[in-house]
């Protein structure tokens, strides 16, 4: 069986792939990745939560130029999942302004960037319309 490993360490895989962010026991604020200190109040408790997989287009960018061998055009945007605010990219759709739109209804989806010579892949993330 082939190992699978993701990308980013707040990105949980396995028979149900979502987003996992940490949020500060004080304010409720939610962060992506280890934090030391809450930037909304200054906590310094977290707990895990998991993030929503559904989510709504709040800003998206078309991207045309990009470092070599990143192909381009892609969408890069923020997702608002249930008051959580996900960077991603928008996959599964063409890069062009009429494909994409605010306020579009999007999913979590994983997809393999890779994997090294021992087999281990890895795992990225994005978000795709629904419908």
């Amino acid at each position: 069986m082939a190992k699978h490993i993701p990308l980013v360490d707040y990105l949980v895989l396995g028979d149900d792939p979502h987003l996992e962010a940490q949020e500060c026991t004080a304010c409720g604020a939610r962060f992506f990745g280890r934090h030391n200190g809450c930037a909304s109040c200054f906590g310094t408790e977290f707990t895990p939560a998991r993030v929503s997989n559904e989510g709504e287009l709040r800003t998206f960018t078309i991207v045309t130029h990009a470092a070599p061998g990143i192909p381009v055009p892609f969408v890069s945007a923020i997702v608002d999942c249930d008051g959580t605010s996900v960077r991603a990219n928008v996959i599964n759709t063409d890069a062009t302004p009429e494909s994409i739109s605010l306020g579009m209804k999007l999913r979590l989806t994983t997809f393999s960037i890779g994997a090294d010579d021992d087999g281990v892949e890895a795992i990225g993330f994005g978000y795709e319309p629904v419908g």
